[in-house]
């Protein structure tokens, strides 16, 4: 049994100059919609700083992005919330243009330096990360998707892509709204190459966007692609494997994209 998120209390909302507004979920969580402010939970305060500042001094062309908000008392989390400016779009099967997001997105980001706080995460995608890098074991659930991750890992050889920053779950993020420029209102911060982000969003089109297979092929050009999808490719079946509400669905989804890129490799 899953909970509904719950929203944003009134004094939060207050906090980020929308008193009064009543809080409205957008497509299904966990981000409410306050008057002009988009408001998301920010459980680890120094992750939370670190995308409202980076947000905040990113330019990115043909990129709308969610500047932070900060609060009437010039804080960037209040009670566990952080803010962005509300942004018009919904996420569209438009991979392709994800991935040029990224692409674009990345190359903005090359000269930053890495985040400190990345080294204390222990969550299931930190976790799931440094397995498909090969740079921790990790017990996976055998029919969770620890099965393909014992598959796929033999094909994994050693590549001299250069780590970066890059946002790591750019799939769904991205919002089309008509004509006007993508739009990104998040950055889920990693420290790898922008070629593995890449990989990512077209791993997770193959397994949940119904994107066509050609995908892999258009995507080639990108340097050492087939090792970096392998690395994408472990990251999510590691997630599956260790995220807590993943589903026998989402998993088939996992083994048809596998399929296809060990069709590639």
């Amino acid at each position: 049994m899953t909970t509904s998120p719950q929203p944003p209390p009134p004094h939060v909302c207050a906090a980020f100059g929308a008193r009064g507004s009543e809080p409205e979920l957008i497509d299904g969580g966990p981000v409410w919609r306050c008057g002009d402010a988009a408001i998301r939970p920010a459980p680890n305060p120094a992750e939370a700083a670190w995308v409202a500042q980076t947000l905040d001094g990113l330019a990115v062309d043909n990129l709308r992005l969610g500047r932070p908000l900060r609060s009437t008392d010039g804080r960037w989390v209040v009670g566990g919330w952080s803010a962005t400016r509300y942004l018009s779009g919904r996420a569209e099967p438009r991979h392709d243009e994800v991935v040029a997001v990224s692409v674009r997105l990345h190359g903005s980001t090359d000269t930053m330096p890495r985040p400190r706080f990345l080294e204390a995460r222990k969550d299931v995608f930190a976790t799931a990360d440094r397995a498909a890098w090969g740079e921790e074991l990790v017990e996976l659930d055998h029919d969770k998707g620890g099965r393909l991750f014992e598959l796929v890992s033999p094909t994994r050889v050693p590549i001299g892509l250069k780590s970066q920053v890059v946002h790591g779950d750019l799939f769904g993020n991205v919002l089309f709204a008509g004509d006007s420029p993508p739009a990104l209102t998040d950055f889920a911060p990693f420290w790898r190459p922008p070629e593995w982000a890449a990989a990512v969003i077209v791993v997770d089109a193959l397994a949940w966007g119904g994107a066509d297979q050609g995908i892999l092929k258009r995507w080639a050009h990108l340097s050492e692609w087939p090792q970096a999808l392998v690395r994408a490719l472990l990251f999510r079946l590691a997630v599956h494997a260790l995220h807590p509400r993943s589903t026998p669905q989402s998993l088939r989804g996992l083994e048809r994209a596998t399929t296809q890129i060990l069709d590639l490799v």
